[in-house]
C-alpha cells in the first residue's frame, strides 16, 4: 500500500520557519507595532499643544472679563488689562515684551499702563536676573498695598476739606456741605485702618 507524503509544501506539517513563514510574520508584526508606538509621539505632542491652547484661551477670557469689570469701576482700560494679565500669569510676573505679545498691544501702551500701576502700588518693577530687562510683578497683597496708599490720599483730602470748611465758615451752606464730606472721609479713614488690621489677622488665619 502506498503512503501519501504529507511533508511537502502546503502540507499541515510543513516547515513555516523559512521565507514568508512564521518568523517573518512575527517580525512584520513587531515592526508594525514599533511604527504604531513611534506614531504616538506626534499625537502626544499635538495633545500638549491643544492643552496649552485651551489654557491660553481660558486665561484670555478671564483677562478680558476682569479687565472690563475694573474699567467699569473706573480704572483705565489698558492698565486694567495689564493688571489682569499679571494676576492670571503663572509666576505673577511678565516682561513688557511678554505683556505686549499676550495682549497684542504696542510697547508704548504697555509702558504707560505699567507706569500708572506702579504709581498706585498695584504692580512692582524688578530687574530680570542676568538681564537688563524689567519684569512687572503683582503680589498677593496688592489690594492691601493699594488701599494703604489710598489711605494717604484720603488724609490729604481731609486736610484740604478741613481748610475749606475753616475758610468758608462752618455755618455757611458751602461749609456745611464740605463739613459733611469731611466727616465721611474722617470716618472712612478710621474704619480703613481698623479694616486693614482685621485683614492681617484673617489673612494669617487663612494662608499662614
Amino acid at each position: 500500500m502506498t503512503t501519501k507524503d504529507t511533508t511537502g509544501p502546503g502540507a499541515a506539517g510543513s516547515d513555516t520557519t523559512g521565507p514568508g513563514g512564521g518568523a517573518a510574520d512575527a517580525q512584520a508584526v513587531d515592526t508594525a507595532a514599533g511604527r504604531a508606538v513611534d506614531g504616538a509621539q506626534p499625537v502626544d505632542a499635538e495633545a500638549g499643544r491643544t492643552a496649552d491652547g485651551a489654557k491660553a484661551e481660558v486665561v484670555s477670557r478671564f483677562v478680558e472679563r476682569f479687565a472690563a469689570q475694573l474699567a467699569d469701576a473706573g480704572m483705565q482700560r489698558m492698565p486694567a488689562r495689564i493688571f489682569a494679565a499679571l494676576l492670571a500669569s503663572e509666576s505673577g510676573a511678565l516682561t513688557s515684551a511678554e505683556l505686549g505679545a499676550q495682549l497684542k498691544v504696542s510697547p508704548a501702551a504697555v509702558s504707560g499702563a505699567v507706569r500708572y500701576l506702579t504709581q498706585v502700588n498695584m504692580v512692582t518693577r524688578e530687574r530680570e536676573p542676568g538681564s537688563r530687562r524689567d519684569r512687572f510683578r503683582v503680589h498677593s497683597n496688592q489690594w492691601y498695598e493699594a488701599l494703604t496708599s489710598r489711605d494717604m490720599v484720603i488724609k490729604r483730602w481731609e486736610d484740604a476739606l478741613r481748610e475749606g470748611v475753616e475758610n468758608l465758615g462752618r455755618d455757611s451752606p458751602q461749609g456745611k456741605r464740605l463739613g459733611e464730606t469731611l466727616a465721611f472721609f474722617e470716618f472712612l479713614h478710621g474704619e480703613l485702618a481698623s479694616l486693614m488690621e482685621r485683614w492681617d489677622v484673617e489673612r494669617e488665619r487663612r494662608f499662614g
